[in-house]
């Protein structure tokens, strides 16, 4: 099993967009004038997102044009015109006689509360991200939309620290799997390999590290009005050939990536969604893929609180090495 990037993978392209000052951004995977199959797993409780109907198993469409991550909790979703507006000039989209329409399904978090709230990801920047896809421009760190990402929220934003957008592919034989993740959660995250924490909550002196799930044992009084304000929103790529229905389950498999790396996760002060495309023909076994697709998304996510920097008054995982 060899690593590869995240862009080797043949009709796709990435592009991230961002406002650096107001601490938000967007991140395009583009599937090219054929589109991709594609499926939906959304485990967390309060999900913003565009165009999901499109991925359940009875909805007729069986191909999607293009996937948007992005900041701006429920606002951020105007973005997505930007994307359309994109394909639409280049002849993309489901042909309905007058025009063809995009298939564009997008899944934001929430970074209100990191730069300024009055400044969200709209159609200007979706369409600048296209146009960064166009040299497959995307980077992991603070960019796109894991600009104003953030984890470790049990407390507040005083505690929390700075996140970002991570990615990680393999190629085991012909077969390619990876994943591309924005992580913004409430919980802490770890190392999927041995376990210690690299991020999350901090003391009040933002010196050491917290056991968020320790804070929420602590009380289990009911809390009725919770905030919802995080959400770790992934894409799992694999060039094996699969078909809605079979994408929605290896999505749902991609969940135990986030399950490994992210506690506590699947809240319902998150909007936890994992996306899963197919860009290839290749026979594969379901199982296997999916296996794979859990591993790469939990890479992924380390690889979004390593490579971000600390920003915005939040301190990151680099400080604490």
């Amino acid at each position: 099993m060899n690593e590869i990037k995240i862009t080797d993978f043949e009709g796709l392209q990435i592009g991230n967009a961002e406002n650096t000052e107001a601490a938000t951004g967007c991140t395009v995977l583009l599937f090219g004038k054929d589109g991709a199959p594609a499926g939906l797993d959304v485990r967390g409780g309060g999900p913003a997102s565009r165009e999901s109907e499109l991925l359940k198993p009875m909805a007729a469409a069986q191909i999607i044009h293009a996937i948007l991550l992005s900041g701006g909790s429920a606002f951020g979703l105007d973005a997505a015109g930007g994307v359309q507006k994109y394909l639409e000039e280049r002849g993309i989209g489901f042909d309905v006689g007058v025009t063809k329409v995009p298939l564009v399904c997008q899944s934001d978090l929430f970074d209100l509360t990191v730069g300024r709230m009055d400044v969200r990801p709209d159609a200007a920047m979706g369409y600048a991200a296209c146009l960064g896809a166009e040299h497959n421009n995307y980077r992991d760190g603070n960019y796109g939309a894991g600009t104003g990402a953030s984890v470790g929220k049990m407390a507040g934003m005083g505690t929390c620290m700075k996140s970002g957008i991570g990615s990680y592919a393999v190629q085991l034989g012909d077969l390619k799997v990876g994943a591309i993740v924005a992580v913004n959660s409430l919980g802490d995250i770890y190392n999927w390999r041995d376990g210690h924490k690299v991020a999350g909550m901090l003391t009040p002196d933002c010196k050491h590290f917290v056991d968020s799930e320790d804070v929420v044992f602590a009380d289990y009084e009911v809390v009725e009005n919770k905030f919802v304000g995080n959400t770790t929103i992934g894409v799992v790529l694999t060039n094996a050939a699969f078909q809605k229905t079979q994408l929605c389950k290896l999505a749902g498999m991609a969940h135990d990536g986030y399950a490994r790396s992210i506690r506590p996760v699947h809240t319902s002060a998150d909007g936890d969604s994992i996306y899963a495309v197919s860009l290839g023909k290749l026979a594969a076994d379901q199982d296997v893929v999916g296996a794979l697709g859990a591993r790469v998304m939990s890479e992924a996510i380390l690889r979004a609180v390593q490579s971000a920097d600390a920003a915005y008054g939040l301190p990151c995982a680099k400080d604490f090495q």
